[in-house]
């Protein structure tokens, strides 16, 4: 790679991909940012093991340690990589990644077919994902849902369900949802508080469902932005340690 990244951004939903483009325009006016992703043909097994595998080679080309983040099943990936390779890692941020960080739209969906026939389970899951939608965006959004089941990669199949339940983090973490999310509810991300460490954040968006960060990009970046400046603050202090005066 030409210029060595500040943030690693994990990418496992090429289908999806479009509804990470604002938050990573402003985030890219910052830092250097760098755009990973995972993209895979239906007759490959979906494999959390190959994918963390190709993210890590690639990160063997990082010379320090980057700032990696995630969304859903790319932030489960980056969960995954950053508790095998914490020296790779100067922190994590989850978005849409509840206390089992396994639990992704695909989970819900796969859920819901037994009872629903395909169709409309993909109707009722752009409602659940994106709100009330006219008739134009309900089927543009269903045909991008159809393409993400079909390229994306999910530990989960209509014959299995997979859970990764949470534990505390080697680097530092900040978890972030939206509490109108159906997909990530509050409560599991909430899940995350036992495990947080000094200096690790959890925060919510008002709203914006299970895509927040498409909705609110601004808002979501100043407390992306606001929780690395507070690493970079523990480091300054670390680096020049306040002498005690007062003997």
């Amino acid at each position: 790679m030409s210029k060595q990244p500040d943030v690693v951004w994990v990418n496992t939903s090429p289908s999806l991909q479009c509804f990470d483009q604002p938050l990573l325009r402003y985030l890219s006016r910052q830092l250097t940012v760098a755009a990973w992703e995972y993209c895979q043909n239906q007759d490959e097994a979906s494999s959390l093991d190959v994918a963390l595998r190709l993210l890590h080679d690639y990160l063997q080309y990082c010379h320090h340690p980057v700032h990696l983040i995630g969304h859903s099943t790319g932030g489960l990936l980056a969960l995954l990589y950053t508790r095998q390779y914490p020296e790779k890692v100067k922190s994590l941020t989850l978005l849409a990644v509840g206390a089992d960080a396994a639990v992704d739209w695909r989970s819900h969906y796969y859920s819901h077919l037994p009872f629903l026939c395909r169709q409309k389970t993909l109707t009722d899951m752009v409602h659940n994902l994106f709100g009330y939608q006219n008739e134009r965006n309900l089927k543009r959004l269903e045909r991008i849902l159809k393409r993400d089941l079909n390229s994306s990669l999910s530990p989960h199949s209509l014959f299995k369900r997979v859970s990764v339940p949470a534990c505390p983090v080697p680097v530092p973490l900040m978890v972030c949802g939206s509490k109108d999310d159906i997909v990530v509810e509050s409560d599991a991300l909430q899940g995350w508080q036992p495990y947080l460490m000094e200096g690790d954040r959890l925060w919510e968006c008002v709203e914006g469902r299970h895509f927040f960060q498409f909705y609110y990009p601004e808002l979501v970046r100043e407390e992306i932005l606001n929780f690395w400046k507070s690493l970079r603050l523990q480091d300054s202090l670390a680096q020049y340690p306040i002498r005690n005066y007062f003997r």
